[in-house]
């Protein structure tokens, strides 16, 4: 595909060089003309320095030959004149990055649709929705929801309560013939292994397993992990996510919220009702025991510095918190954030990648998961007539390696992938892979 990338800062950068990793044809537009020659002397891609809303500019970026315009400058004002102009200039699809909630709603999309922007992108509303379901599925490190539940996928760090660690995946399948779910994948040591039946779960591995609603359970307890009982969250960072997520949680549970700026902090107390709002710098221990963190099940911290969110979250769990969240937007410290015991990462640049990147691909993708701290996806692809996946069963098809099928959605009916089950049109099969197999596994797909 080509496409064009119009940013102005982390967040473009991410996406052009995730998206040349796809071998798609990238040109980026950025004001910030040292920024460009760096990015074009180290990847391969075209960049030009200039103003996404100049049509001569679009223009110079060949806009009308374009597949994909993705406009994720801060400014979303910006974002959206961009893609209009793009539009009007001859691209296929535009998609632009917005914050302002209001955009969002239903009748407010049909009307940037009929001007010519195919999709909006939250990521701060994204993370919000994130942070929501993994308060909802505490016992888990990460999870995702693929047909409104009917398949999950969850991440579970195995500690010495796990009953399954130094097992073999045959023996564990031996020993509970009946599972409803299915290990896709294991982390460790920074490196993700796609696992076979003579794979064994050692101490400390992060494994992505998808399950069916009816696995849970038996996961969780396999696992070594209970469901925790939250009902006092505190909530360090005011920023839209830490506003967003108050603002839903506020009416079920006891929320503190602290920021070290007055004026967000007035803000705030005339926008939310039922939250205790704190003006403080949540980095304070004396301020974090004055405030009860130790009475605190959940702590959630999305200031806009990726230190002060690991730092803060690390005294939580000195003082017993049960629950962590860390808005990381450094990817480096990711895999650093995960070995040191911080339960959940949210990172607005794969948020970002996970909504976009299934608008590049040429089959049918209904959702798509980019893992946190872990060089791949999970994707649920819709499977149409005729496609080389419905040819035989499962395990007469030689899958591409780096990847592996984890469940299918049959209507109201979900598996998980087992060597007879025979896929069928119109399915919805969810699949683990890495990014060097994605177009390979696609072609089974399209």
């Amino acid at each position: 595909m080509r496409i064009i990338v119009a940013g102005d800062g982390e967040v473009g950068i991410h996406l052009a060089k995730f998206l040349t990793e796809e071998n798609h044809n990238i040109t980026v537009i950025d004001l910030h003309s040292d920024l460009m020659k760096n990015l074009e002397d180290h990847y391969d891609l075209m960049t030009i320095t200039g103003d996404p809303t100049s049509p001569a500019v679009l223009n110079e970026a060949i806009v009308h030959k374009a597949d994909l315009v993705l406009a994720v400058l801060h400014d979303e004002k910006i974002n959206i004149i961009t893609a209009i102009l793009a539009k009007k200039l001859g691209a296929k699809k535009c998609i632009a990055r917005v914050t302002n909630a209001e955009y969002l709603k239903k009748e407010n999309i049909e009307l940037f649709r009929s001007l010519g922007i195919d999709a909006l992108v939250c990521p701060e509303r994204i993370a919000t929705e994130e942070i929501i379901r993994l308060l909802n599925k505490s016992a888990a490190t990460e999870a995702f929801d693929f047909s409104d539940g009917k398949l999950s996928l969850y991440l579970l760090k195995l500690d010495e309560n796990a009953l399954i660690y130094n097992k073999k995946l045959s023996q564990i399948a031996i020993e509970n013939p009946h599972l409803n779910f299915r290990a896709v994948a294991i982390h460790r040591n920074s490196k993700t292994i796609i696992p076979k039946g003579n794979d064994e779960f050692l101490l400390n591995d992060l494994a992505y397993v998808i399950t069916k609603p009816e696995g849970v359970n038996n996961l969780f307890k396999l696992g070594g992990k209970a469901r925790i009982d939250i009902k006092n969250i505190m909530i360090i960072g005011g920023s839209r996510i830490g506003r967003s997520t108050a603002k839903i949680l506020e009416h079920d549970y006891k929320i503190k919220l602290l920021d070290v700026d007055k004026k967000i902090c007035e803000n705030l107390s005339d926008e939310l009702s039922k939250t205790l709002i704190i003006n403080g710098d949540g980095r304070s221990v004396e301020l974090l025991e004055d405030e009860g963190i130790k009475n605190v099940d959940a702590f959630i911290a999305v200031t806009d510095n990726s230190e002060t969110n690991i730092f803060t979250c690390l005294m939580a769990m000195k003082y017993g918190v049960k629950k962590t969240i860390a808005l990381v937007d450094d990817i480096n410290y990711i895999d650093i954030s995960h070995s040191i015991g911080i339960d959940t990462i949210i990172n607005k640049k794969q948020i970002t990648a996970s909504y976009i990147v299934r608008f590049t691909m040429k089959a049918e993708v209904s959702s798509m998961k980019c893992l946190n701290g872990v060089d791949a996806e999970v994707l649920e692809f819709v499977v149409k007539a005729g496609s080389l996946i419905t040819r035989k069963p499962l395990m007469e098809i030689r899958f591409p390696e780096g990847a592996i099928i984890g469940g299918v959605v049959r209507g109201k009916d979900s598996y998980v992938a087992v060597g007879q089950l025979q896929i069928q049109e119109k399915d919805k099969v969810v699949v683990f892979a890495m990014p060097s197999a994605i177009h390979e596994v696609e072609k089974y797909f399209s």
